[in-house]
């Protein structure tokens, strides 16, 4: 298969792995997250137990392939456009960290107050986990418009080609 068509599928996979991961973190922020703070504590609670039980696969899956597939190819292009793939990569990146370190642990917290209950500084602890929410929102979005960026600008060669024709001309 030549390296441009390689190129485009590898950009093709980055875009819908991380356009799949901004969605569903952009919808756990925008509809989700006020839900949770709009319904009873132990309600609250034992959805937000169960719902992580199913995300845990699906998420780190999408946040993997985002990572990987941006960052193959960073490897792959040269210039300007193994800049954007790489920011990407680490943007993904970034949201597995903050899920994993931020996110993950207080999940663990939750899943055992929906057994028990919730602690007195259980509101601040919330808030935290709103904030690690948001901010790997913020970094998986931006990894997808960057992405978007590169798909819409010339398009990314291998490294001993190069073709001033975007992506829509060429299809």
């Amino acid at each position: 298969m030549p390296t441009n068509m390689r190129i485009r599928l590898l950009l093709g996979l980055a875009l819908l792995s991380t356009g799949l991961l901004a969605g569903a973190f952009g919808y756990g922020a925008a509809n989700l997250v006020p839900t949770f703070n709009a319904v009873p504590l132990d309600l609250r609670l034992s959805f937000h137990a169960e719902l992580m039980k199913r995300n845990g696969i699906t998420m780190q899956a999408a946040m993997a392939v985002s990572t990987l597939g941006s960052l193959t190819l960073a490897t792959l292009t040269p210039g300007r456009a193994r800049l954007i793939a790489g920011t990407a990569a680490l943007l993904t990146l970034a949201s597995f960290l903050i899920t994993r370190l931020g996110n993950v642990p207080i999940n663990g917290r939750i899943k055992e107050w929906a057994l028990t209950s919730a602690p007195v500084d259980h509101a601040e602890i919330l808030r935290r986990w709103e904030l690690f929410n948001n901010l790997r929102t913020l970094t998986a979005l931006t990894a997808f418009a960057l992405l978007i960026l590169l798909a819409l600008k010339r398009p990314p060669t291998g490294r001993n080609q190069s073709s001033a024709a975007p992506i829509a001309s060429r299809a």
